[in-house]
């Protein structure tokens, strides 16, 4: 697993860190993925979610209260309680609190059972977790999702993101999901920021946590170095 810092601009401090699939030689994600059969889908997810967890658990500083983001496959989610087992029991045995882990589900698979998909944020949240909408505005995760049902946090996709500080357009979007996101109390963050504009852009519409390489790149089983942002008036945010 590599790890990618959250950043929340109104703390001026690093707000979590999400961890991210990797291969041994470094090998992305998608072609980790691409390697696992639809039969080995739930025992990969759980192997990923308990490597996750152990790595933050040595990895992050005492004290602090950082989040831990892992990515779930729904599909791969049989039956929520059983699916769960195994996390909680990595979290006690690394003492590693459940408050602190928040799980994203991402928009590279389409749940077909949305009714299947609110069971497991439903029993996820009797157990302490934070629930996330990864790459909003992107693929399957889009509206129609969020009508059914309404999760702690929602990622803002990058395609939604690159050059919004010049896309009229791109702005007028994101308003309109800062809005929504307001009306119904989920936090937002803005995923793949790569420039300085589009931070001060994203932050000027009320948008307090930024993920993306121009905070930070992920760094493989280790916590990479975080720019330093100036903290802003929480009034103006």
């Amino acid at each position: 697993m590599a790890f990618q810092p959250i950043y929340d601009a109104a703390a001026g401090r690093v707000w979590g860190y999400e961890a991210l699939v990797r291969g041994l030689a470094g090998e992305g994600a998608y072609q980790v993925l691409s390697q696992v059969s639809p039969e080995q889908k739930y025992r990969f997810d759980q192997a990923c979610r308990v490597k996750a967890i152990e790595l933050a658990a040595r990895l992050f500083p005492a004290g602090e209260e950082l989040m831990l983001s892992i990515n779930f496959m729904p599909n791969a989610v049989y039956e929520p309680a059983a699916c769960l087992r195994a996390t909680l029991q990595a979290a006690a045995r690394c003492s590693f609190p459940t408050s602190s882990i928040m799980f994203e589900f991402t928009e590279n698979e389409e749940v077909l059972d949305t009714a299947h998909l609110t069971n497991i944020i439903t029993e996820y949240r009797k157990h302490g977790f934070t629930t996330a909408i990864d790459d909003f505005g992107a693929g399957h995760a889009g509206l129609g999702l969020l009508v059914d049902f309404q999760p702690d946090l929602m990622k803002i996709d990058m395609l939604l993101i690159r050059d919004i500080d010049t896309s009229p357009a791109r702005q007028a979007v994101v308003a309109g999901i800062v809005g929504i996101a307001a009306e119904l109390g989920i936090t937002l963050l803005a995923e793949g920021i790569e420039t300085e504009a589009e931070f001060l852009a994203l932050r000027a519409s009320g948008i307090r946590l930024f993920q993306g390489y121009w905070f930070g790149k992920p760094a493989f089983e280790e916590l990479p170095q975080v720019r330093s942002v100036p903290v802003l008036d929480a009034a103006a945010l």
